[in-house]
């Protein structure tokens, strides 16, 4: 059994001989420490065995309910006696429920019943009631219907109107035509007559749509009875569910090895998008921070772990460790490291220093590089270098938009460099119009059992988490993949990949996703397990020169 007492809980593992990090996990690009992974593989131990409460993690086929994987976190940290252990938390709620044994309590707890929030819930919850029940009552769906079909009544009965009046007035202009062609004057009386039957004609008009006016106006007064209260039921909603939600963000304070506290509105009203996101707080990372330095103890190092079936629109792998989300968690990770001494972000470390790229086609037109894995294609936000600025200095003279395509920065090979702008626009061309054809090379985290086919998967990236992508088949754009499996051996699959479209992590997401091929790229820190490099690589890539129009097939063999 697992020892703890105020959740700090003992190793049951032995860590003599372990030494602590120089400096705290950085939480959102990290290897997780030992101490940590020693943590970590204690609570999954746990979660396998436990029978405190039951969540049905989608690992189970005996278990009912829906199936929530969830994200679940270790945070290392030393007691004022200076003794080493471990807090865990999970992201989220458990089991429906907030507060477990073995886990640190949220920030704030939604489901108290007795809190604020909870009371609070019940009145929207009867103002939604009371707006269903309002918005379904039994007469208001009469009156509405009544309405429709009595508008369409008096529609078509002034239109019936009308025609009857454009009748008349054809007969009086046929008249008039007639008289005129024949020289004949009409008499006075006749065309007083004309006169009299217009304005009559008129006045009819005018009284049968007063009437309906009317009629219909009964009816809408009646309507709007209903109408007004729903309105205002719904305006007192919208202020109750406002005023709920600024002071549930003012109840969520964090602290940081400072000692400081910020509310989560406090924390988001820096940054672009100036309200928190739905579930900001809730997560596993910033639990666990701020119950240790609630508690006086010291975080050491941290690191989070994917338990259960994956969700259907991201790629989640079972017990794999994962970065801190950067949508939520980001801004209020920023505020409660603030005094901690932090591993460096290895993302403002240039991973192209001391690397070279190397030219395997030139001429006056064009050139193909051969990009190495951990080189941007084109300058980042802290990172210049990348293949355009060694482009730009290995040629002075060349012009234009010169990147036609990217790869990712983790993936090696082939990229098509244009020499000046009307080079660029007709290699695009080809791009756009699917004439150019790349292939890839790379090695899967296991044996597929398929030879070939086809993952057609839309993409669109997670906005709560960027730079990942998710599949989503309402706002994802379409992407399509063709595979062909080459070998099979020592548990990995090297297989081609030819990408019919070109969205960002393409490949890697077609490659890992649970209906994709459900084997991650050996390497992919982002939807596998981080590895010495990401095994894919751009190795053949098929076009027509702008220039000779000559069919050009160029290729470099991987280096795995």
């Amino acid at each position: 059994m697992i020892k703890k007492v105020n959740h700090f809980i003992s190793f049951e593992t032995s860590i003599e001989g372990i030494s602590l990090p120089e400096k705290f996990t950085f939480p959102f690009y990290y290897e997780p420490h030992p101490l940590s992974i020693i943590a970590a593989h204690e609570l999954q131990e746990y979660l396998m065995k436990q029978n405190d409460w039951q969540h049905n993690f989608g690992l189970d086929d005996t278990m009912e309910g829906m199936i929530i994987g969830k994200m679940f976190g270790v945070l290392v940290v030393q007691n004022s006696d200076n003794q080493l252990g471990y807090l865990a938390a999970f992201s989220g709620k458990l089991a429906d429920k907030n507060l477990h044994e073995k886990f640190v309590p949220p920030v704030f707890d939604m489901l108290d019943e007795n809190g604020y929030f909870k009371k609070e819930e019940i009145l929207l919850n009867n103002l939604n009631a009371e707006i269903e029940s309002l918005e379904q009552n039994q007469e208001y769906q009469d009156l509405k219907s009544s309405f429709f079909a009595l508008q369409e009544t008096a529609t078509n009965s002034i239109e019936a109107k009308k025609q009857e009046i454009k009748e008349r007035k054809r007969k009086r202009d046929s008249l008039r035509k007639k008289a005129t062609i024949e020289g004949i004057a009409l008499d006075f009386n006749t065309v007083e007559d004309f006169k009299l039957e217009s304005l009559k004609d008129k006045a009819e008009l005018r009284r049968l749509s007063e009437y309906w006016n009317n009629q219909l106006a009964d009816l809408q007064n009646n309507i709007n009875e209903y109408e007004h209260k729903i309105i205002q039921l719904k305006e007192e909603r919208k202020y109750k569910s406002a005023a709920l939600q600024k002071r549930l963000h003012d109840e969520y304070s964090f602290l940081n090895a400072l000692g400081e506290t910020k509310s989560l509105h406090d924390i988001f009203s820096i940054t672009k998008q100036q309200k928190p996101p739905a579930a900001a707080g809730e997560c596993a990372a910033p639990k666990l921070l701020h119950y240790a330095y609630k508690n006086d103890l010291k975080p050491i190092a941290m690191a989070e772990f994917w338990w259960g079936k994956s969700p259907k629109s991201e790629i989640r792998k079972h017990q794999h460790f994962y970065p801190a989300c950067r949508g939520k968690c980001e801004p209020i990770l920023a505020h409660m490291l603030n005094g901690l001494e932090v591993d460096e972000n290895p993302m403002l470390i240039n991973p192209a220093e001391n690397k070279d790229i190397s030219i395997v086609y030139d001429d006056e037109f064009l050139c193909i590089v051969n990009k190495p894995a951990e080189f941007l294609s084109v300058p980042g936000i802290s990172i210049e270098d990348s293949i355009y600025t060694r482009i730009i200095e290995k040629y002075p003279n060349i012009s234009g938009p010169i990147i036609v395509h990217r790869l990712d920065m983790s993936t090696s090979g082939l990229m098509l460099i244009a020499k000046n702008k009307r080079i660029h626009q007709q290699l695009q061309k080809q791009f756009i119009n699917k004439t150019i054809s790349k292939r890839y090379v790379a090695l899967l985290e296991g044996e597929i059992t398929t030879a070939e086919g086809v993952i057609d998967l839309p993409l669109r990236v997670d906005l709560d988490d960027r730079p990942r992508q998710m599949v989503c088949y309402e706002h994802g754009k379409k992407a399509v993949t063709r595979y062909k499996v080459i070998e099979r051996k020592n548990g990995v699959t090297k297989i081609h990949f030819w990408p019919i479209t070109g969205r960002t992590h393409q490949l890697r997401v077609h490659a890992s996703h649970t209906l994709g091929l459900n084997t991650p790229i050996v390497g992919d820190d982002l939807y596998g397990k981080k590895s010495d490099r990401l095994y894919l690589h751009a190795e053949s890539i098929t076009f027509e020169h702008p220039i000779s129009k000559k069919i050009m097939t160029i290729e470099i063999a991987a280096d795995f």
